[in-house]
């Protein structure tokens, strides 16, 4: 069975490991929080698909996301790992070579759960989760899990699966909004003058 450690702000399976360091360091650990989950039973491949289409956006934004992928209202598209991938018109959105895209289910799930971690980290450490940005996300191979398949003749095949290991940081970014400078000459196109010259030449 698998469950959310909320000391330690990581998803297991309850498997045996050894705690180790994040691949890479929030700037500034005050603004940040982390997530990670190891040994999570679901494909590396389609993981590290998921984690790429939500890097860079806000935590509602990507939440939002991952639910449409679940609901197939969204899909996620596959740009390093499309072997046997099918063309989807919903790929079209993005810029991905050949419209290739899936709705990996199980994928998008357990990142969702991650994201809810990482954000009940954030209430706990007094951020505003709404400005929580997914600036990090790294997912790695975890060892393959080993079960046999039985073939003809008697024989038996390895049946393989390939579970992963994902961690992400999110960090609170501030909101500026340029203000338009009122006093600033407001720029004109060449199609507008042209029209405003044709029309003073007709009167």
């Amino acid at each position: 069975s698998s469950g959310i450690n909320a000391e330690y702000g990581y998803y297991t399976n309850n498997l045996s490991f050894t705690m180790v360091r994040y691949a890479k360091e929030a700037e500034n650990p005050a603004k940040s929080v982390k997530a990670r989950g190891f040994h999570l039973r679901t494909h590396f491949k389609t993981s590290r698909e998921v984690a790429q289409a939500i890097k860079g956006m806000h935590l509602r934004k990507a939440q939002k996301y991952l639910k449409d992928v679940v609901g197939k209202k969204q899909i996620i598209p596959m740009r390093r790992f499309m072997g046997g991938v099918g063309r989807h018109a919903q790929a079209k959105a993005f810029n991905t070579s050949g419209s290739l895209g899936a709705w990996p289910k199980k994928s998008a799930t357990i990142v969702l759960d991650l994201l809810k971690n990482a954000e009940s980290n954030a209430e706990v450490k007094g951020l505003e989760v709404d400005s929580l940005v997914v600036e990090y996300i790294q997912v790695n191979r975890a060892p393959q899990m080993r079960r046999r398949t039985y073939r003809a003749h008697g024989r038996i095949n390895p049946f393989m699966c390939s579970p992963c290991h994902i961690e992400m940081i999110l960090t609170e970014t501030e909101s500026i909004v340029a203000k338009e400078d009122e006093d600033a000459p407001k720029k004109k196109s060449k199609k507008k003058e042209a029209r405003a010259r044709a029309r003073l030449g007709a009167e």
